[in-house]
């Protein structure tokens, strides 16, 4: 790992390994993600792809290795967690809205309540956010009110209303009905095109294809190959990856 591209890392994950008892879920673990960069997980379910992503945002603990934020080890024991949190947007497949708020204070909750953003400023930062994901006519709707593309896009909105310097996305379209994908998947691409540093685990092998800088095939909580989008979908080099691919594309086969 070059000093330089250490440098650059919004996240450095060296070694990490993770049991849940006897099993092994994660074993020696290293990706590292550049400023602006996009990295997709992708592997079979169970292959520890939303298991890391916990081990990021300190859901979990790691059993032995290091995973730095910027320059703070986050694996150390003394840590802040929910400073730590704080710096990171997290989207889960299941949207986690509070159902009690609307839409514009499930956007604008973390940076009053968190960053102790007046919320004057803090609404106005959240109609902003709404707008630009078309939504800002459901501000004062209650999530229960919208599709489920819609939650979506407001879990997203609101991972990003605090700015963070990293985040993740662990299966964010696995929820929706097929036609509700293309909405969320675009949102995701617009952060990329405005320089959001992500790393998401995906069954969207098209787009991750599209959207993705990098591309890291997981199997058994190991990594079996990392490259380009280009390199692993039409040229991977592991036969382990050409079998995972070739099931999704024939699933009889």
């Amino acid at each position: 790992m070059s000093e330089q591209a250490s440098a650059g890392s919004v996240l450095r994950i060296d070694g990490v390994h993770k049991w849940f008892g006897d099993t092994p879920v994660l074993r020696g673990i290293d990706i590292e993600v550049a400023r602006h960069e996009v990295v997709a997980l992708i592997g079979a379910s169970g292959s520890g792809k939303s298991t890391l992503l916990k081990t990021i945002n300190l859901l979990e603990g790691v059993d032995d290795g290091q995973i730095h934020l910027g320059e703070t080890d986050i694996t150390d024991p003394r840590i802040d967690a929910d400073s730590i949190r704080g710096r990171i947007g997290v989207v889960f497949q299941h949207y986690n809205l509070f159902p009690h708020m609307n839409v514009l204070n499930n956007v604008t909750l973390a940076s009053r309540q968190v960053f102790g953003v007046k919320r004057a400023a803090a609404e106005k930062r959240g109609l902003e956010l709404l707008e630009r994901i078309g939504l800002a006519d459901k501000a004062r709707e209650y999530p229960d009110r919208l599709s489920g593309g819609q939650q979506q896009r407001v879990a997203i909105a609101r991972a990003i209303a605090t700015d963070p310097e990293l985040l993740l996305l662990d299966e964010i379209t696995s929820a929706l009905d097929p036609q509700l994908v293309g909405e969320v998947l675009d949102l995701v691409h617009e952060l990329k095109a405005g320089g959001s540093t992500i790393l998401m685990a995906t069954h969207e092998m098209s787009f991750a294809r599209r959207v993705a800088d990098r591309v890291v095939f997981l199997k058994g909580g190991k990594i079996i190959e990392s490259g380009t989008p280009q390199q692993i979908f039409d040229a991977p080099r592991e036969e382990e990856t050409r079998e995972f691919l070739s099931r999704l594309r024939d699933p009889l086969a």
